[in-house]
């Protein structure tokens, strides 16, 4: 399980985020802050040694994401909490992953593997940088214009990877 370079980085960045939550609510930003970009950048350090030095696992293929979606949830539930995002933008990325994650389960069954669009991979990365942002600037302005970046390419991705792959709806019983 943790015998590769990359499975480790992937521990260390869900690590990582009890660490960020503690700092967050201390109210220490600058540190959470720093913690909180540790965990993002380790997402692009996994993926490329993955990549690299052929260190593709199955535990990889599910933690990697699994951690990227426990970072940012933790992060925008720290954000809802203390009054700086409304909770409809949590409930609306919940609502995407599960139903990304149940398409999935559906094309599995009938042997399909749905990879990762592009767009996905630009939600995460907007999410996380929108998240920065309002670490760094806790000013309603930056919140907004956050929240409604993140539930715009929620949504769009969300709404590509279902377009894309409704035929594996055509064969459910």
């Amino acid at each position: 399980m943790l015998k590769t370079t990359a499975n480790k980085i992937t521990v260390f960045r869900i690590i990582l985020i009890p660490v960020f939550l503690v700092l967050a609510y201390r109210e220490y930003r600058i540190a959470a802050l720093c913690v909180y970009l540790l965990a993002c950048l380790s997402d692009m350090a996994d993926g490329y040694v993955a990549r690299h030095y052929n260190q593709i696992t199955n535990f990889g293929k599910f933690m990697d994401p699994l951690a990227d979606k426990m970072l940012v949830l933790a992060a925008m539930c720290f954000f809802v909490d203390a009054d700086q995002m409304p909770g409809w933008v949590v409930a609306i990325v919940l609502f995407r992953e599960f139903a990304v994650s149940g398409l999935r389960l559906i094309a599995a069954e009938q042997s399909l593997v749905i990879a990762a669009a592009w767009s996905g991979k630009i939600k995460t990365a907007v999410t996380m940088v929108c998240l920065a942002l309002m670490l760094v600037f806790p000013v309603p302005a930056v919140q907004m214009v956050s929240s409604i970046l993140i539930v715009a390419t929620t949504i769009y991705s969300g709404v590509e990877y279902f377009w894309k792959n409704w035929s594996v709806f055509q064969d459910i019983d």
